[in-house]
């Protein structure tokens, strides 16, 4: 078991070089689905491999032994304070998920609250100078835009900016955000792969866009302007200025090219690696479970 539950602990240090190598070789859409899976499955295979590790280790409690029916000598090689650590970091991956949870739906009522004031439409103008767009999910989804951003677009360009916010609502990508939320408060080590997750569904959106207005540079001039907004960040709204606005810029006033056999061998390497650490923590909890029944068997008071 040792080595098995090690895997999944070890495996998500590779998530920024993952992500550096794999984003560029990959479009947008399969970009924001490859590294979003991959880091909810490195952070449910290192959480998996802490709490096999705490098990463990609660298995030498003699309370414990007793209500699982074997006795607390069973697991005489189990690291001890490998196992409290591991306990510990359990505790605060649980603990980090539970506020990041409250936090993201602070926000969402809180933005939400805010929207009603201004209006319920699907889109809402939010009065001032500062240029504002983001989209919100739940009621249907919401697109809120400031009149200071409006007034320094034409009308192609904002064409292209609600083109923007349409396109996150309609893949759903919020439900990206939420996994990566959920992924980096498991595990920190993972945000690597959530900041270029998060970036793939910006160009994902810009695309969209792109392909809806039939012009790529007035995307690229859209975004540009809505940069002055500063919305970036791990928000529970998707921003039009969200992720390294100049990339994104770069990457539309780019000719796109298709993505040959590297993107496939890219794709196959990153399944291999979540795939990897999926079977050895179950690999780990296989071990765990035979272990306890061997211990139960021996025991001369167990079931």
């Amino acid at each position: 078991m040792e080595v098995d539950v090690f895997v999944p602990l070890l495996l998500p240090l590779a998530g920024w070089p993952v992500a550096r190598w794999l984003a560029p070789r990959l479009s947008p859409r399969a970009a924001s689905w490859v590294l979003t899976g991959c880091a909810l499955v490195l952070a449910v295979g290192s959480t998996s491999a802490l709490a096999l590790l705490t098990a463990r280790g609660l298995a030498r409690v003699p309370w414990v032994a007793s209500l699982g029916g074997f006795g607390d000598s069973s697991f005489e090689d189990v690291n001890v304070p490998l196992a409290a650590t591991s306990g510990v970091a359990l505790i605060a991956a649980a603990t980090a998920l539970a506020w990041a949870g409250v936090q993201y739906v602070r926000r969402h009522r809180r933005i939400n609250a805010e929207l009603d004031a201004h209006g319920t439409d699907e889109v809402v103008l939010l009065p001032g100078a500062e240029p504002i767009a983001f989209a919100v999910a739940g009621r249907g989804g919401r697109i809120a835009v400031s009149s200071g951003l409006l007034a320094v677009l034409d009308a192609r360009e904002r064409r292209a900016l609600f083109a923007h916010e349409r396109a996150h609502l309609a893949l759903r990508h919020h439900f990206f955000a939420a996994a990566l939320t959920i992924a980096t408060a498991l595990n920190p080590l993972l945000r690597p792969l959530g900041t270029a997750a998060r970036f793939a569904l910006e160009r994902w959106a810009d695309e969209t866009a792109a392909a809806r207005v039939g012009d790529r540079r007035v995307v690229a001039t859209a975004v540009a302007k809505a940069a002055l907004a500063g919305k970036t960040g791990r928000s529970p709204v998707l921003a039009a200025a969200g992720g390294p606005v100049p990339q994104r810029v770069r990457a539309l006033l780019t000719p796109r090219s298709p993505k040959g056999p590297l993107a496939a061998l890219a794709i196959a390497a990153v399944l291999a690696v979540c795939g990897a650490s999926a079977a050895n923590a179950l690999d780990a909890a296989i071990d765990l479970h035979l272990g306890v029944e061997l211990a139960q068997s021996a025991y001369p008071h167990g079931h």
